[in-house]
């Protein structure tokens, strides 16, 4: 039997036509996009293309423009720490980002900056309320859109909008950041309608290539870049465009935004599948469906180590992630699954779908984990 990899918020396979751009981009436009001759030209189209497929698929209307970077990690930094450079006052934070963010606000709170951040509900979800108090005086503020262990979606919208009436300041002062990493192709995005001053996206998370990522930010919006350099993208981030990295992500999130509806609807589907075959009475999951991007399934399995169910699915080619609410050999405790109250003596299982996930393999993938969790209980 093939291997059944389930771990598609970690990361997915280029698709085929990403792939095929970005051989014909490599192939056929290798000059430096800054040069000032045909092949710089060409290799400039392609950019530029796929700038307005990204903007496109953001749902941006003219307010906003695209700096190309290294990944989503890189176009976190890019937003917080180049936000804080050119303000003052406090971060803010949910205690639900993702290390890229978190470690973002340990070194801010290293130079002295005040870090504050907001834990959720026992649904996983912020108040709206609490982080726009906590934001009054705030010089950034970084949410993350869709939680990456848990899949639960944030309320931006109404977050945003209880900011920027409870700023005491200018309401436009305060940079506010959001992490769409697992959003993009998974929910609704339009950074016209939310108000936002950022959003990050990394290629690798909607079958799009690694090494490649994006920062849709509000042209009105100011940040310092992380270094400088010989002045490209408006001087924000300096060194030689990747011209195939950007057409490949360009196309990625175009095909990731037309199949959202329709993947939406399979990958409840496939959800569906999976919670009815596992036992009721040990599994239960951690999110609803309202309440979550569809493409994470996260699982309690009551009483089954995380490691040790990682360990026995990884040996029979099932590939899926695992954690747990108490610290795992030498892992941290997950601040996401103690906010929503998973039992310490309880391991999690994420299964996480892609564009190309078959019905087949999850049920294949299924029978295998309650199998799994049969041979673990009874240890």
């Amino acid at each position: 039997m093939n291997p059944i990899y389930l771990d598609n918020a970690a990361s997915t396979r280029v698709s085929d036509e990403v792939h095929a751009l970005m051989t014909e981009v490599t192939r056929t436009a290798w000059g430096n996009p800054s040069s000032h001759h045909p092949q710089g030209a060409a290799a400039r189209g392609y950019i530029e293309a796929a700038r307005t497929r990204l903007l496109a698929a953001l749902g941006d209307r003219g307010t906003g423009d695209v700096v190309w970077t290294s990944g989503c990690s890189e176009a976190n930094a890019l937003a917080v720490l180049g936000a804080a450079r050119v303000r003052t006052g406090r971060l803010v934070m949910s205690t639900l980002e993702h290390p890229a963010i978190g470690t973002l606000g340990d070194r801010l709170a290293a130079e002295g900056r005040d870090v504050v951040r907001i834990a959720p509900g026992p649904d996983g979800v912020l108040d709206a309320d609490e982080v726009a108090e906590a934001a009054a005086t705030a010089a950034v503020v970084s949410i993350v859109m869709v939680q990456n262990e848990i899949g639960v979606v944030q309320p931006i919208a109404s977050i945003v909008a209880a900011i920027r009436t409870r700023s005491t300041s200018s309401p436009s002062s305060c940079h506010i950041h959001i992490d769409g990493a697992q959003a993009l192709g998974k929910v609704p995005i339009d950074v016209a309608a939310l108000g936002i001053d950022s959003l990050s996206i990394a290629g690798h998370k909607l079958h799009g290539p690694k090494g490649t990522g994006a920062l849709w930010l509000r042209k009105a919006a100011s940040i310092e870049p992380l270094w400088v350099g010989g002045g490209q993208q408006r001087g924000l981030r300096g060194g030689t465009q990747d011209a195939p990295g950007a057409a490949g992500l360009g196309l990625a999130a175009e095909r990731a935004v037309a199949a959202r509806t329709t993947a939406r609807t399979r990958w409840l589907e496939l959800s569906a599948r999976v919670t009815s075959a596992l036992p009721a009475g040990i599994v239960r999951q951690l999110v609803p469906d309202h309440r979550r991007a569809p493409h994470i399934l996260a699982l309690a399995v009551s009483g089954v180590p995380a490691e040790a169910l990682r360990n026995v699915l990884s040996s029979r080619g099932v590939y899926i992630s695992t954690g747990s609410a108490c610290a795992d050999g030498d892992s941290k405790p997950s601040v996401a699954l103690t906010a929503i109250g998973l039992p310490q003596d309880a391991g999690m299982v994420r299964l996480s779908f892609a564009l190309d996930t078959k019905h087949e393999e999850v049920d294949e993938a299924t029978k295998i984990l309650a199998a799994a969790i049969r041979d673990l209980t009874k240890a």
